[in-house]
């Protein structure tokens, strides 16, 4: 019986080895394609067998074009439960978005929800799991809530003695670290740690960080094993095979999110509710009326986006991108612009959520006052500069 499961997987290990390389045939691929975790089957299928599975995943883990679960499941690997984060399972849900338990369609296999009144897996929900693997696609920006996912699993994998298996992934802004570091006192799901906005890490080296820093509740440790990617440089420029969360559709807008999610805890659009989000800027309020857009519904994308049916004025960024990854560092100027150009009296929501997106008060008070880009990036330090140096000590790759 083992005997027969063994072929069998590496049967259906060679078989999509073999469809990835015809694949890849039909498109230009760099002299040395990256082989993320998940497809380097024959180091992680054995730590599996005969184990009942949790598997943390969503639309992003995937093993060529076949979905992890469905992989596993081929494998003779028992999966007991799913768990999912912001934007669900399979990845339809909208930003913010509450996210139910459920049951997979084409699975059964029960789904449990951490984004929603439940953020961390409970004992109960880890009964009987003998490991949780780990496989999402991450931004590389402190606000983009899977690293908090990944936070409140470790603690829960460490607090009930599940060993956790992170399957790495590219970071596709894993070639620079800028911005301010995140003062503690503005902790939320936004930020959990104390990092700058670009933490330059891949999923698997932040985990290790998270452990060694010792930022679990109570210093605890997780049980943590990565799978490391094959052919990943951290200046390697990575195209996703599927969009992260619904309304990061392009690898431009990917290298823009950094510097434009801030505008989420203020008046002006980041261009949900059209066909380029996070790729252009916008307010009724902006001055310079050259550029324009009308943000509307979209189901499942952005259900109510902000200034719903009203013409918005600002900035078109969709070819933009190329200049963060030129200069390797956030654009600043993009929020100093929009604020000396539009109503400063609304610029900055009330609930202070501008706040805990940049993980201090300072920078609104700094634009506030007119600092210029260099005057902020000189407050950035030396805790940039220490954060840089602790970094190193958990990177897996040059």
């Amino acid at each position: 019986m083992i005997f027969t499961k063994t072929l069998k997987i590496k049967t259906f290990f060679l078989a999509t080895a073999f469809f990835l390389v015809l694949g890849c045939n039909s498109v230009p691929v760099p002299a040395q394609k990256i082989t993320v975790g998940a497809e380097q089957m024959e180091k992680y299928l054995p730590l599996l067998e005969g184990k009942k599975v949790g598997l943390v995943g969503n639309q992003s883990s995937l093993v060529g074009t076949t979905h992890l679960l469905d992989t596993l499941i081929r494998c003779d690997i028992s999966v007991a439960a799913i768990f999912c984060p912001e934007h669900g399972f399979r990845g339809q849900a909208e930003a913010g978005a509450r996210i139910n338990d459920g049951t997979d369609p084409q699975t059964g296999i029960p789904i449990i929800s951490l984004f929603g009144a439940n953020k961390k897996p409970q004992p109960k929900q880890l009964k009987g799991i003998d490991i949780v693997v780990f496989d999402i696609q991450d931004v590389g920006a402190r606000f983009y809530t899977y690293i908090s996912t990944l936070h409140y699993v470790m603690e829960a994998c460490a607090e009930n003695g599940v060993p956790l298996l992170v399957l790495d992934r590219p970071n596709p802004n894993g070639f620079y670290v800028d911005g301010p570091v995140l003062d503690t006192a503005y902790r939320s799901f936004v930020g959990m740690h104390p990092v700058p906005i670009v933490h330059g890490m891949t999923i698997g080296e932040y985990a290790q960080m998270i452990n060694g820093e010792k930022w679990l509740k109570n210093d605890v440790q997780c049980d943590l094993s990565v799978i490391k990617m094959l052919n990943y440089t951290h200046d390697s420029l990575y195209h996703l095979p599927i969009a992260p969360s619904p309304n990061l559709q392009t690898d431009n807008a990917i290298l823009l999110y950094p510097s434009l999610c801030c505008f989420e805890g203020t008046t002006i659009s980041v261009g949900r509710g059209t066909p380029t989000p996070f790729e252009i800027i916008g307010s009724p309020t902006y001055s310079d009326k050259s550029f324009s857009f009308v943000p509307k519904p979209i189901k499942g994308v952005s259900n109510n986006p902000l200034h719903n049916g009203k013409t918005c004025y600002g900035i078109d960024l969709q070819k933009a991108g190329a200049e963060i990854v030129k200069t390797k560092r956030l654009n600043l100027g993009y929020l100093l612009t929009m604020y000396k150009k539009c109503d400063k009296n609304s610029f900055f929501l009330k609930n202070n959520f501008f706040d805990k997106l940049m993980g201090n008060s300072e920078l609104r008070k700094q634009v506030k006052q007119g600092l210029t880009e260099k005057q902020i990036r000189e407050s950035w330090e030396p805790a940039l500069s220490e954060y840089k140096t602790m970094r190193e000590k958990y990177l897996l790759y040059e």
